[in-house]
């Protein structure tokens, strides 16, 4: 401030008719200095970091989208081998094809070769001719026949060429078909391999305090949902109670009653539980349907195949099969599915608790289902 007072008074003081000009400009000039100070932009501040809470947020949004496009990539693959099979099965219906046309055109080449041979039709100056008319009639005969069999012989190959070039043509199409579906399969690969990717930096970028401030929130949020599944085993509990009171009741009293919430096949129910339960504590392996690691569906799947029942291979499919089922009524051995694009599902094996693979990096294990939204369940026996 000294020095703008300074250049000020000795401005002031310069003599001249310039004085008034020096004047103007040294104050445009002071005023543009001081009003540059004054809107100086500060530096940025840093970025807040986010708290552990965002953070498992975002690394459980990034799972569930990675099992979302888990499921996206294993109906890409089931479509991809069902048109490779596909494909295969026409390649050799077109070899097949392929070798009857060659054998319809030996044939032609053949009777060509003889016709050739024998210098073409038996004429009625051959016959007249002939020493031995009879032995020339037997030959005219003979001849005729085998005119029929070389007309047969060309019609056939005529069938035999139509059938393979459009044996050819289904082969290629489906073969494209199969080159589109695997580009699919790239795409929905790398999708999940990118989701997981970016769940694994982020949970790198924390330090030791982080990442155990990090297990106790998940742990509480386990504890929590626990605790809600141990609410809806008792409550399931006391259904159970009454409704064998009910029965009881009803027997007692010489009278039938009629419990909605049976089993309609429990044994099924229980050889698909036992299955799952074999393989607690195998790895979680997106795509991968058994016997050594499984993801969700694989797993439902392979638990249910087990009891006698195949089921679709991707979570939107295996919803659609069976009897849908309410929360309320949900009995061992019914699939439950979670969030609202279905894109998880486990067994229910009672007292709320189910047996699924939750995603990368942890094993088959028993949880209860409390712990993600539920979408819907279904039984599908």
């Amino acid at each position: 401030m000294a020095t703008h007072r300074k250049a000020r008074t000795a401005l002031l003081s310069t003599p001249g008719p310039r004085t008034a000009v020096g004047i103007t400009t040294a104050a445009l000039a002071t005023v543009t200095l001081l009003s540059e100070s004054a809107s100086a932009t500060p530096a940025p501040a840093k970025p807040a970091q986010p708290s552990i809470a965002e953070v498992k947020a975002r690394v459980d949004a990034l799972t569930h989208q990675a099992e979302a496009a888990t499921q996206k990539y294993n109906g890409a693959k089931e479509q991809a081998d069902q048109q490779s099979a596909k494909v295969n099965r026409l390649l050799a219906q077109a070899a097949q094809k392929t070798e009857a046309l060659n054998n319809s055109r030996r044939v032609l080449g053949e009777y060509a070769a003889a016709q050739y041979r024998d210098g073409g039709d038996l004429t009625t100056t051959r016959y007249l001719l002939s020493p031995n008319p009879e032995d020339l009639a037997d030959a005219a005969h003979l001849t005729q026949v085998l005119s029929e069999r070389q007309r047969s012989a060309v019609e056939s190959y005529r069938v035999q060429q139509a059938a393979a070039t459009q044996q050819r043509i289904e082969a290629a199409k489906s073969l494209a078909t199969l080159t589109s579906q695997q580009a699919q399969l790239k795409t929905a690969k790398a999708d999940v391999q990118d989701k997981l990717a970016a769940a694994q930096k982020l949970l790198n970028s924390l330090n030791a305090e982080q990442k155990k401030r990090l297990a106790e929130l998940a742990a509480k949020q386990e504890a929590e949902a626990q605790a809600k599944a141990a609410k809806l085993a008792a409550e399931e509990k006391a259904k159970q109670e009454a409704a064998a009171k009910a029965a009881a009741a009803a027997k007692a009293a010489g009278t039938s009653t009629t419990t909605t919430n049976a089993p309609v096949n429990s044994s099924v129910a229980q050889q698909a539980i036992a299955f799952a339960r074999d393989q607690l504590g195998k790895p979680y392996v997106w795509g991968a349907t058994g016997p050594d690691s499984y993801d969700c569906s694989g797993l439902t799947q392979a638990a249910y195949k087990a009891a006698g029942i195949d089921l679709p291979r991707t979570t939107y499919d295996q919803v659609d099969v069976g009897t849908r089922v309410s929360e309320d009524d949900l009995q061992p051995g019914d699939l439950i599915f979670f969030y609202s694009d279905v894109s998880h599902v486990g067994l229910y094996i009672g007292n709320g608790e189910m047996i699924h693979a939750p995603h990368t990096g942890t094993v088959v294990k028993i949880a209860p289902i409390t712990e993600m939204p539920f979408y819907a369940a279904v039984r599908p026996y």
